[in-house]
């Protein structure tokens, strides 16, 4: 594969990454539990109720607003911002500034530099590049990306890594939390002016078992399959849930097989509108063309 063909990639691996960093390692949603105390404040009878309440709440919320900053080891940092919907699959728009990494240079090495506009639809995404790609590509400056083949791309992990860019939303990291098997109350905590409750949980694959998890069977291998494919062997999750039983924090942080990651989003603006429009086709090529011509 040519200098051409790794960029095109570069590209395609980062805009998942900022995708996936929204949420923890992914899953569909559970059945909720719980009820609500006086004046608008959770009171729950463990945390395990209090987080099933979280799952249903965020999936009734359909859409967020987006803020947050990744890094994982030597490979990338980035911060992107945006709004992002789940009602009919993921999509929304997000702007995706790459600050550090291996990836981030070798953008940079073939003109791509400041934030790049990225919009995400039910069976794919599209990034715009800038003007240096445009000139590169015939006038077309968006690259698009189906989530069939960067499953083929991934090899046997591709249909896991499929099913966690399609199910990117934030009540995944309160899957994670469940299937820690320790999860915990922190205590209250305010988030930039937000009364928010705070939950803490250790995630380590090794130790992941039915005993002590709160998901079944089958949503525990579907979460153990997703670890196994980002590389993670332990993660540490926190979530802040303000009085509607909404995340409005998510911290992450853990070891890959490739070195450290770390990740922070903010949530806000829960059914704010959410804009995927497509790129139109005149501007666009398909990232299988791409590769086709670099000789992948």
């Amino acid at each position: 594969m040519n200098r051409k063909a790794v960029r095109v990639l570069s590209v395609s691996v980062a805009v998942a990454a900022a995708l996936t960093s929204v949420a923890a390692c992914g899953g569909s949603d559970g059945d909720a539990e719980g009820k609500k105390g006086g004046e608008g404040t959770v009171l729950k009878l463990d945390p395990i109720a209090a987080l099933r309440e979280v799952q249903a709440k965020t999936g009734e919320a359909r859409s967020a607003r987006i803020e947050g900053s990744t890094e994982m080891g030597d490979l990338m940092s980035l911060e992107q911002t945006g709004v992002l919907g789940w009602s009919d699959g993921l999509t929304g728009s997000m702007e995706i500034t790459y600050t550090g990494g291996s990836m981030a240079r070798s953008m940079q090495a073939s003109g791509v530099s400041g934030p790049m506009q990225a919009r995400y639809f039910k069976d794919g995404y599209a990034v715009n590049m800038g003007e240096a790609a445009a000139r590169r590509l015939a006038g077309k400056s968006w690259i698009s990306y189906s989530y069939d083949d960067l499953a083929k791309l991934a090899g046997p992990a591709g249909s896991v890594l499929k099913d966690q860019l399609q199910n990117s939303t934030p009540q995944q990291a309160v899957k994670a939390l469940l299937a820690s098997g320790d999860v915990r109350k922190v205590g209250q905590e305010k988030i930039r002016g937000v009364q928010a409750t705070h939950y803490s949980g250790t995630v380590d694959v090794a130790e992941l078992s039915a005993a002590n998890s709160k998901l079944d069977a089958a949503q525990l291998e579907a979460f153990r399959k997703q670890l196994d494919a980002a590389g993670i062997t332990a993660q540490q999750v926190d979530v802040w849930i303000d009085k509607d039983s909404l995340p409005v924090k998510k911290v992450e942080s853990g070891e890959m097989k490739n070195g450290r990651f770390d990740s922070t989003v903010y949530y806000s603006d829960y059914g704010a509108k959410v804009s995927a429009e497509r790129p139109p086709a005149s501007q666009t090529v398909d990232f299988r063309e791409l590769a086709g011509r670099a000789g992948s």
